[in-house]
């Protein structure tokens, strides 16, 4: 005997239902105007006979291990190097994990109380705290969330908003709610949300956030229907006319990573308290510790609930990172590294108006001492390039000038170097003060290459010979691109020659490899002309054809090397070639 049917509901049953609920939630302010128009039922069976498919088996992919990403870090963050070491190993840790457990098939459901790596970072603004997570989460290819705890301290209870965090997640990850489950949360000025020390009774409007922030930390299911949204709710039934069904979306939490961060100003002498207390209670020396200074390396569990945080959610931070202060010199550091931002930033602002820009040495010593002095970190540095180059981005756009090389003297007077540049803008010494710079430039690119040559060489397929170190030098300074950009594309125009070898073999019968230097001539051309890959198989077949198969037929040859002295002098080549050849086979 069949099993009878379940009568599949009236549609106009239905949109009587969702038109009161909307007005019973929102008064008259949301309305339903378009008629509910359901499948029909073979449709919907269709449908459930698709959504009782067995899902996809998890994966993650990931294989970096710590020291692989510490190394990575290394190229973009200056100093810092107890914080990189603890990032790169408890994240890589992280998502290792999770990669066993499902390629094993073991997801420790039965293993009661596990902690999360979930991470806090402590240190003043501006020494590199998201910066850092970016990169990482960028390096590890999962979507990234950034959040203000502050944000959340205004509204008082509000674990709606903090679940809007993971909902965001799936937003950066395309609607993909498996990758969104490995995503990281970001939130800053967490020291905001700890309860006022100060303060008769509970703070609850901060530690409300703390509790709301307890669950997502640890594991939660978060709906990604929002109740309060109208917006959701409209979505939620555009989703059901479409498809008749009501399937419940949610995102769990569970390999979600938690980072948080702040500057926690008043922790160090919370701490200091502590150490001097315990110093003097077993009779040892206090002015040591005093004289160190530096009082958040010694930083506690304890040290964060007197600040003013929940033991739970210490609890659910095990993992803590200590950023320090950074030096004159490391804001230096920082400008000349090849990959940091700052100065890429403001090369491509020129480059809007097609104007470059290089700076000399001395200037990024000129503009670190400058940002030094606002006591504001890495953040000096942004704020300090803008006042001293904004007047030449005002002006120079409406002139004819193309190059602005940026000296000591631009940063010490800019007014007054901008005055004579407008008015002797084709004096030779502003495009020889460029050129010097541009070979500046180059040198130092090279020194940081061959400084990371080790790492840059692991991650890339095309070996980093002498001269390949030249052609990322020159590639880098024609544009604005980070090392590991130029590096990518190097490696796209490497493989798309290797195809013209291939293809010259099946058009000609004849097998030829290009030495590695004549590669990169190749690749150069490449950078400033579209068609230079076309170019080179016509090159290769007009100059080299005809030549490989006359000593093909003559002694059956069928494999050459051209080196970059070929592609220069074809002739003087083949001289030399024709004469080798009747030395080794002189009876032929």
């Amino acid at each position: 005997m069949t099993e009878k049917k379940e009568k599949f509901p009236d549609p106009k049953d239905i949109e009587k239902e969702i038109s009161e609920f909307l007005s019973e939630k929102f008064g008259g302010r949301v309305k339903l105007i378009s008629p509910v128009v359901l499948p029909h039922e073979a449709s919907f069976d269709k449908e459930e006979e698709k959504e009782e498919e067995p899902p996809k088996e998890k994966k993650i992919n990931f294989s970096l291990k710590p020291e692989e990403l510490e190394a990575y870090l290394d190229q973009y963050v200056v100093k810092q190097d107890q914080a990189k070491a603890i990032l790169a190993t408890k994240i890589c840790t992280h998502f290792n994990r999770i990669k066993h457990a499902e390629s094993s098939g073991e997801d420790n459901k039965g293993l009661l109380g596990q902690i999360k790596n979930n991470i806090l970072m402590i240190g003043p603004t501006g020494v590199g705290k998201t910066y850092i997570i970016k990169l990482i989460a960028d390096k590890i290819g999962v979507p990234f969330v950034k959040g203000d705890a502050t944000k959340f301290s205004e509204t008082g209870y509000v674990g709606g908003d903090v679940e809007d965090l993971v909902r965001d997640l799936v937003r950066e990850a395309d609607e993909d709610i498996e990758l969104a489950q490995y995503g990281i949360i970001y939130i800053d000025e967490i020291d905001k949300i700890a309860s006022s020390t100060n303060l008769i009774g509970p703070d609850v409007s901060r530690t409300g956030v703390q509790r709301a922030l307890l669950k997502p930390m640890e594991e939660t299911d978060v709906d990604l229907k929002v109740p309060h949204d109208p917006i959701s709710m409209l979505e939620e039934i555009e989703r059901y006319r479409k498809t008749g069904t009501r399937k419940k979306r949610v995102v769990n939490t569970k390999n979600v990573l938690f980072v948080m961060s702040g500057a926690f100003n008043e922790l160090s002498e919370l701490i200091k308290r502590r150490i001097v207390d315990q110093s003097i209670g077993f009779g040892a020396s206090v002015t040591s510790q005093s004289e160190r200074g530096d009082y958040l390396e010694h930083v506690k569990p304890e040290d964060l609930i007197k600040f003013g945080f929940e033991t739970e959610f210490v609890g659910r931070l095990p993992v803590t990172s200590v950023f320090e202060e950074l030096s004159e010199d490391d804001l230096y550091a920082i400008l000349r590294n090849p990959n940091n931002p700052v100065i890429m930033s403001k090369k491509l602002d020129f480059k809007a108006y097609d104007i470059s820009v290089k700076f000399k040495d001395r200037a990024l010593r000129a503009l670190a001492h400058l940002a030094y002095d606002e006591q504001t970190g890495a953040r000096g540095l942004v704020s300090t390039i803008e006042k001293v180059l904004l007047k030449f981005e005002k002006k120079l756009p409406s002139t004819g000038i193309k190059k602005l090389p940026v000296t000591e003297e631009v940063v010490k007077d800019p007014k007054a170097v901008l005055q004579k540049m407008i008015s002797s803008p084709n004096d030779p010494r502003w495009t020889e003060s460029y050129e010097e710079l541009v070979k500046d430039e180059k040198e130092s690119v090279k020194e940081y290459i061959r400084n990371n040559q080790a790492v840059l060489a692991e991650k890339s397929e095309i070996p980093i010979i002498p001269s390949r170190i030249d052609l990322i030098a020159d590639v880098y300074t024609m544009g604005t691109s980070e090392i590991n950009a130029v590096m990518a594309k190097i490696q796209r125009y490497y493989d798309q020659i290797k195809k013209v070898e291939a293809y010259f073999y099946k058009t000609h019968d004849l097998n030829i490899s290009l030495e590695e230097d004549a590669i990169d001539v190749i690749i150069l051309k490449m950078f400033s002309s579209p068609t230079a890959l076309g170019d080179l198989y016509k090159q290769l077949t007009t100059n080299f054809e005809y030549g490989f198969q006359l000593i093909r037929d003559r002694v059956g040859q069928d494999t050459f090397v051209i080196t970059r002295e070929a592609l220069e002098n074809p002739e003087e080549f083949f001289n030399k070639l024709v004469k080798r050849t009747y030395a080794e086979h002189p009876e032929s």
